[in-house]
C-alpha cells in the first residue's frame, strides 16, 4: 500500500484530517440495499409525472422554490419568511452552523447520532462538543444542557435519533429548551418524524406554534418518508430572521425545478404516502420485537431502521450480513444500523442476526434477555 500523495495546495489542516462523509454502501442487483434508509417504495406515478414535465432544463430553477414555501406555510400556519426550502435538511443544518459559529464556538450534540455533525462544526472552524448517549441510546438531554458554555452557538437535537432510533419526549425536550440560553440556537432535526408512533414525542411544530420557542429551528426533509431521496429536498420552519442567516450561507439555486415538482406532487398524495409509512413502522416495529426475541439488546427504534449494538464485533458482523446479500451501515466500534426496506429482507436479516448472536460473549452489551 503506498503513502497517499501530498496535497498540492494549502488546505485548512483541521479539513485535510477530515474523512469525507461516505453514505450507505450500494448493492448489488441480487441484494438488499439497508444502509441508507431509504424508502423502499417506487415514487407514485403522480409524483413521476411532475418531474416528467419539468422539461426547462435550459432554465434555472427558482432560487427560493416559492410555491413549495408558500404549500409548506399555508400548512403550518407561517409566513412564507418562516419556511426555508434547501438541498435536503443536512444543507440547512450546514448553513445555520456556518451562520452562527466560527473558530472558538462551540457546537453541542449527542454521539453517536449523525455521521455529518462533528463534520458541519469542523467545516465552519468551530469545535463539536459531543455529548455521549444514554445507556439506552437516547440523548441525555441534562447533560447536554450542561455541557453549554459562553462559547456555545448552537446545539443539534436529533429526534428520532439516527443511528440508534429512540425519540426525545415532548416533556423532555421543553425541559431542557427552558435550560437553554435564549440566544443559542436549538435545531430539532426531525427527518424521521412522519415515522414515529409513540405519542408523547417532540413535535416540533407544535413547539414553534402560539408564541413558540424563537431560538429554535425545526428540519424536516422529503428524502425518508416522502422517497425523494434522490432529488434532495429538505426544508426549515422557524424564526425568519435566523432562517435569513441561513440563507445568505447557502449556495444559490441548489434546489432543482424537479425537486420543488416532485415536493408537490408529494405532499397532493400525502395520504397515499403516509399509507406507506404506516407500513413500514409496522414493518419495523416487527423487526425490532423479533431481533429481540432472538436475543438482542434493541433500543425504541421510531424511525424507519433498527440498530444492533454489536460492539467491537460491528465490522465482522456487517461482513455476515454483506455476505448474505444484505448491505447495512456499520459504524466501527458501535453498532450497525438496518434500514427497514422490502418485506422480502425481514426474514433473511432475522436469520443474520440470530446466527451472529450466540456467538456474542455472555456479557456483550449488545445482548438483551432472549
Amino acid at each position: 500500500m503506498t503513502d497517499a500523495p501530498e496535497i498540492p495546495v494549502r488546505i485548512r489542516p483541521e479539513i485535510a484530517a477530515l474523512p469525507a462523509y461516505r453514505q450507505g454502501k450500494q448493492a448489488a442487483a441480487d441484494a438488499f440495499k439497508l444502509s441508507s434508509n431509504e424508502n423502499p417504495f417506487d415514487p407514485l406515478p403522480g409524483v413521476l409525472e411532475a418531474v416528467h414535465a419539468a422539461s426547462e432544463l435550459n432554465r434555472y430553477p427558482d432560487a427560493t422554490a416559492s410555491r413549495l414555501r408558500a404549500r409548506l406555510a399555508e400548512r403550518f400556519g407561517v409566513g412564507d419568511d418562516a419556511v426555508h426550502i434547501a438541498a435536503g435538511s443536512v444543507s440547512i443544518l450546514a448553513q445555520l452552523i456556518l451562520a452562527t459559529s466560527g473558530p472558538g464556538d462551540e457546537i453541542v450534540f449527542a454521539w453517536r447520532s449523525f455521521e455529518a455533525y462533528p463534520g458541519l462544526a469542523i467545516v465552519a472552524g468551530a469545535t463539536p462538543v459531543q455529548v455521549p448517549l444514554t445507556e439506552d441510546a437516547r440523548h441525555d438531554l441534562p447533560a447536554m444542557a450542561a455541557a453549554v458554555t459562553g462559547r456555545t452557538r448552537a446545539i443539534i437535537v436529533c429526534t428520532p435519533n439516527n443511528p440508534t432510533g429512540p425519540i426525545v419526549t415532548q416533556a423532555e425536550f421543553d425541559a431542557f429548551a427552558d435550560a437553554v440560553p435564549d440566544d443559542v440556537l436549538i435545531i430539532l432535526d426531525e427527518a424521521y418524524a412522519e415515522f414515529v408512533t409513540r405519542p408523547d414525542s417532540v413535535d416540533g411544530l407544535k413547539v414553534l406554534g402560539g408564541e413558540g420557542r424563537a431560538n429554535v429551528v425545526v428540519l424536516r426533509t422529503f428524502s425518508k418518508a416522502f422517497g425523494l431521496a434522490g432529488l434532495r429536498v429538505g426544508y426549515a420552519i422557524g424564526h425568519p430572521r435566523i432562517l435569513d442567516a441561513a440563507r445568505s450561507t447557502s449556495i444559490p439555486l441548489s434546489v432543482t425545478a424537479h425537486a420543488e415538482e416532485a415536493a408537490l406532487a408529494s405532499l397532493d398524495r400525502e395520504e397515499e404516502l403516509m399509507q406507506r409509512v404506516r407500513v413500514l413502522a409496522e414493518r419495523r416495529d416487527r423487526l425490532a420485537a423479533a431481533l429481540r426475541a432472538i436475543g438482542w439488546k434493541i433500543p425504541d427504534a421510531q424511525g424507519n431502521f433498527v440498530w444492533l449494538p454489536a460492539g467491537r464485533e460491528t465490522l465482522e458482523i456487517a461482513e455476515a450480513f454483506s455476505a448474505a446479500g444484505l448491505i447495512v451501515r456499520p459504524f466501527a466500534g458501535d453498532g450497525l444500523r438496518i434500514s427497514v426496506g422490502e418485506e422480502d429482507s425481514v426474514e433473511k436479516v432475522l436469520w443474520i442476526a440470530a446466527s451472529v448472536v450466540k456467538d456474542l460473549p455472555e456479557d456483550h452489551s449488545g445482548r438483551g434477555l432472549a
